[in-house]
């Protein structure tokens, strides 16, 4: 979030339920001079609506990109784009991708993503 803002992503909004990770959120905006400019709420993220969201950085397990791929698809709107941190969403093609290892990051554009769904829809349907 703090990265997300700093490279001129606002606003800039975390949703963690983990108090902890909050706390530490918290302080590290803080730490970061960013304390007051980005935001980190203890909210679920799946009760969250996102669709005025044009900017979603996730870093979270493969387990749960298939359940959040369904919402994300539901949600945000054409324009917005989705970065994922050191898991990639196993059925969407990037547009991009930066970094290797724990450091890489894949970003995909939701008008493209939604394509691919479609395309792929249209072929299953055909068969």
């Amino acid at each position: 979030v703090v990265q997300a803002y700093k490279q001129g992503l606002s606003p800039a909004v975390g949703y963690e339920l983990n108090p902890w990770l909050l706390c530490l959120s918290h302080y590290r905006a803080w730490k970061a001079g960013c304390h007051g400019k980005v935001s980190f709420l203890k909210k679920d993220l799946w009760k969250v609506n996102l669709s005025d969201c044009y900017n979603v950085i996730v870093f979270l397990a493969p387990s749960v990109k298939p359940p959040l791929a369904a919402k994300l698809l539901a949600e945000l709107p054409d324009e917005a784009r989705v970065v994922a941190g050191r898991f990639p969403f196993p059925s969407w093609t990037p547009t991009s991708t930066l970094g290797q290892g724990l450091e890489q990051v894949w970003a995909y554009d939701m008008k493209e993503v939604r394509r691919a769904a479609l395309r792929e829809a249209q072929s299953n349907s055909s068969l």
